[in-house]
């Protein structure tokens, strides 16, 4: 019996670690340029029919708030990045990371592949890593409180 009890408590702690896991990456995140070290915008990543999303809700870098996305092309010609999904259709591959077709970077007007998922030493901290071809870059998002 106390083994049963052990097992038990054993498959529920990692189950619930699991799903822990998956729900802590929505929320808002603060957009730190890899290039620069400065930070762009805050970007809302939330769930919609099983899939990650991400929504630009905020402009922090100065003198960009109405930033209007003229080099694009399509449905975000000449749109205001503010308020544009930038991360669309992301799925869930296990162990907390989300792969896509569709990571938009407004301000080279280009959509990447992606990968995300929350670095394993620091729950704040989001990795956000576009790829062309087999090239990348990783970027590290901060969590937003509130």
């Amino acid at each position: 019996m106390i083994r049963l009890t052990r097992c038990v408590l054993w498959v529920l702690i990692v189950c619930s670690s699991q799903l822990i896991q998956a729900q802590e990456i929505f929320g808002k995140w603060k957009t730190i340029d890899d290039r620069t070290g400065k930070p762009k915008a805050i970007v809302e990543i939330y769930e919609k029919d099983g899939l990650m999303y991400g929504k630009v809700i905020e402009i922090v870098e100065e003198g960009k708030e109405n930033f209007i996305c003229e080099k694009c092309e399509g449905k975000r010609k000449n749109k205001p990045v503010l308020g544009m999904d930038i991360i669309e259709a992301a799925e869930h591959t296990g162990d907390g990371v989300y792969k896509g077709d569709t990571l938009f970077d407004p301000q080279q007007a280009m959509t990447f592949r992606c990968k995300i998922w929350l670095n394993p030493d620091d729950p704040d901290e989001l990795k956000v890593r576009g790829y062309l071809s087999f090239l990348y870059r990783t970027q590290t998002w901060q969590r937003v409180e509130g």
